[in-house]
């Protein structure tokens, strides 16, 4: 299929899909020169950590190098539910039992907390408790799924339970899947809207947001932070790292540790009500156990499949992304052969190396970070658990403060290159792996 009849004659290839519902306000002020706390990063982390910490008592201000939102908080598939992405085993190995119990019950009552930011700022998302099933590719991801279903049941509160390939019918229509793990409390949501009704939130607050405006340079004082931008300079008793996968100099050594990985999306043309119905009759959050990592929803207006995954563990052009992930979209529902594509754009998340999400403190400034692909929950919430740390307020506790931030050999801190091999590695090794594991 050539370019041409790849997308339809409107699209605006890189452009989000979700942009078209919000525009971006005007935030140029400088900001305030001398605050209790300034948070660095104005996605979903920065601005619950502002919101949390402003509640408590402090005054704030924050900044984001670029427009605020633009980022991963605004270019995300939208899904809300984590779970450990992890195995209770691999983080009990890793962290200690203790640990893991409280990794597995706090993710769960991570999706309730956020629940209720979204209700108590009465943030307008098209949030809507769909439920998520998690796919399994090959028989050996399907046996995996039911050990991590009798963990989340046994360690959490989170209602989990397992489908037979045979059950699967009524949530997608395909042959490709051996069974899945239905989360039915997870849930959708519009993630340009969910950004948009955060910052109202705070600028409701008169908390102010400087952005574009860039942290160039930290210093730590003797009981405080001075921070030079590009607008002035702001001195800070406490700082709250808030930049995941778009963290930049003069944060090098968060740079070495968290590494952004781009994930693409695209999103179908308009389709007609009964196909969707048909092919998608559950109408939940859909994701992969294969490597490709593919996840895929109805879009919050019911007309459109939105499609994401890795089409690539390296920046491509969005032609090449958009062919690759309509490719496999149609693996699966071979009736959307000929579909056309409106939009494809992709995004940053910031992965760690052992996968895991991180709060904790370094010289002073306190961070959240490595969401791994879980950030639209995570992220607020884990943010304002920096923000209360920051403050040395004992409701920041979290297990996400005994998990940690590696790093290997092979990752300087700059441009992650090693991706390149990784994706070689996965296109030619585990991806005709598991394609083979899945004919058994």
């Amino acid at each position: 299929m050539g370019a041409g009849s790849l997308f339809t004659d409107d699209a605006n290839p890189g452009a989000p899909y979700w942009w078209e519902a919000v525009d971006w306000p005007t935030l140029d002020a400088p900001p305030p020169g001398k605050v209790d706390l300034l948070v660095i990063g104005a996605g979903y982390t920065g601005l619950s950590a502002a919101i949390a910490a402003h509640d408590a008592g402090a005054k704030v201000a924050v900044l984001d190098a670029g427009i605020a939102g633009q980022g991963a908080s605004s270019r995300n598939g939208g899904m809300v539910g984590p779970h450990p992405k992890l195995s209770w085993e691999a983080l009990a190995k890793d962290f200690g039992d203790d640990t893991a119990d409280e990794i597995f019950k706090e993710s769960g009552e991570a999706l309730f907390w956020v629940r209720d930011l979204i209700a108590h700022e009465g943030i307008d998302c098209d949030f809507q408790t769909t439920g998520r099933i998690q796919l399994a590719y090959t028989s050996n991801h399907f046996e995996a799924q039911k050990a991590l279903a009798a963990k989340v049941g046994e360690k959490s509160a989170v209602d989990c339970r397992i489908l037979e390939k045979d059950e699967l019918k009524s949530e997608i229509v395909t042959p490709m899947y051996k069974g899945g793990m239905v989360f039915s409390e997870h849930g959708a949501l519009h993630p340009a809207k969910y950004h948009r009704g955060l910052l109202e939130a705070v600028l409701r607050r008169s908390i102010p947001v400087s952005a574009p405006c860039a942290a160039e340079d930290v210093t730590r004082l003797s009981g405080s932070h001075r921070i030079r931008t590009p607008k002035g300079e702001v001195r800070a008793d406490k700082v709250v790292l808030a930049t995941n996968g778009y963290t930049t100099r003069p944060f090098s050594w968060f740079m070495a540790r968290v590494f952004p990985v781009p994930s693409f999306l695209i999103a179908t043309e308009p389709l007609s009500p009964n196909l969707i119905g048909e092919i998608a009759p559950g109408c939940r959050m859909m994701v992969e156990t294969r490597a490709r990592r593919s996840y895929f929803r109805i879009s919050p207006d019911g007309s459109r499949i939105i499609f994401g995954g890795r089409a690539a563990l390296v920046d491509i052009a969005p032609a090449r992304a958009a062919r690759w992930l309509r490719d496999t979209m149609c693996q699966i529902w071979p009736t959307l052969e000929g579909t056309r594509l409106s939009h494809v754009w992709s995004g940053y998340t910031g992965f760690s190396f052992g996968q895991m999400p991180v709060v904790g403190e370094r010289n002073g400034l306190h961070y959240a970070l490595g969401y791994s692909g879980s950030g639209t929950v995570m992220a607020p919430y884990l943010g304002a658990k920096a923000a209360w740390q920051s403050l040395g307020l004992s409701k920041g506790d979290t297990a996400f403060s005994r998990t940690r931030l590696d790093r290997r050999w092979y990752h300087r801190g700059s441009a992650p290159h090693f991706l390149k091999a990784g994706d070689l590695w996965y296109r030619h090794w585990v991806d005709r792996r598991e394609n083979l594991a899945a004919r058994r």
